[in-house]
């Protein structure tokens, strides 16, 4: 499969910058890998296509306010500082991003806050843009953090080209998000409000959550055109024994399984051994999923619209079947769906 076959022409007046007034009622483009039938709903529709006893999985992890802006000593010079984890807790070091990367070096501090109330070291440049910083900072860890984190933002993707605001420190973040670590939002379970999760409980459907911590390696351009030599950045999954019984228990019972999102779907397949059964893991996974390949737990998922020749893409076009989910998003510029993080959504049945 060659990255060129994942290239559409989407205006840039399709990708969404606000998410939609209320969660579930974003549209909802539903697509049949049976009967190739192609519909237009909204997403508080989606329980139409589920019965008691089906299971929904979902990710329960949690965005932190990973953007940062400091400045460099002496110089004064802005500098912007991207989280992307914590590598050590005692020590304070932070694997992290920088702009502009050509003006730090290693020893260089770096303060922010306004009257620089935290300073950071670099200690070690890995890469042309990343770096590993040391807080300089004394008061325990949870003290350290709140303070790092009440000066950070709300990590909205570039592509939404407006200054971050309040409405998105509580929309860039699922309802059930819980274990922090992510840089960006699993989207897809963006669209699920209270009220959608109560009809769910009404009409029986199960829920359980597994943990995958998204990172900005999903969002990195592709620059091999053989797919198959394209190497994924490492991404940190939790699949708990809870969501392990409760997915064989619907296996068994022949009920259906949706994956909430791309990263729900590959951390399953991480983890599927034989006969498509799962076992819990915590570790990480860097899984490449294109097309051609055989799902064996999920039998239904939901995604977001996403970017030409993205891996989100890619995994919805393997899951759905390539022909018919490129045929799908035409359709979908056509129809003016709205794309990217805060977009419409599919479901894959």
């Amino acid at each position: 499969m060659k990255l060129s076959k994942f290239k559409f022409n989407l205006p840039e007046e399709l990708i969404a910058q606000r998410p939609a007034k209320h969660r579930d009622e974003s549209r909802l483009m539903v697509v049949n890998r049976n009967t190739g039938k192609i519909e237009d709903r909204i997403f508080k529709d989606i329980l139409d296509y589920f019965d008691e006893k089906d299971l929904f999985v979902f990710n329960d992890t949690k965005v932190f306010p990973a953007r940062l802006y400091g400045s460099k000593e002496k110089t004064g010079a802005m500098i912007e500082v991207f989280l992307l984890r914590e590598l050590n807790r005692e020590m304070r070091l932070w694997d992290v991003l920088v702009e502009p990367a050509r003006k730090i070096r290693i020893g260089n501090k770096l303060y922010f806050g306004e009257t620089g109330s935290i300073v950071a070291e670099v200690v070690d440049n890995t890469t042309s843009r990343g770096r590993t910083l040391r807080f300089l900072y004394d008061e325990p860890r949870e003290v350290f953090k709140d303070n790092l984190f009440a000066l950070g933002e709300t990590p909205i993707p570039r592509t939404i080209k407006r200054p971050v605001d309040a409405e998105d420190a509580l929309r860039f973040q699922t309802i059930f998000a819980k274990h922090e670590g992510a840089v960006s939002a699993p989207a897809a379970g963006l669209h699920f409000s209270r009220e959608l999760m109560k009809r769910m409980e009404i009409k029986g459907i199960e829920k359980t959550f597994l943990t995958s911590h998204m990172n900005l390696g999903n969002f990195r351009d592709i620059d091999v055109e053989d797919l198959t030599k394209h190497k994924m950045e490492s991404e940190q999954m939790m699949v708990p024994e809870e969501a392990v019984e409760a997915i064989r228990k619907a296996h068994d019972g022949d009920h259906k399984v949706c994956g909430i999102g791309f990263t729900v779907m590959r951390a399953l397949e991480t983890v599927v051994g034989t006969e498509g059964r799962i076992k819990s893991f915590d570790g990480w996974t860097n899984k490449f999923i294109f097309p051609p390949y055989d799902f064996t737990v999920a039998n239904s998922m939901v995604t977001n619209f996403h970017f030409p020749c993205s891996t989100f893409l890619m995994l919805a076009a393997a899951f759905g079947g390539y022909d018919l989910i490129m045929e799908a998003y035409q359709q979908a510029v056509k129809d003016k769906y709205r794309f990217g993080v805060y977009g419409d959504a599919m479901l894959i049945i």
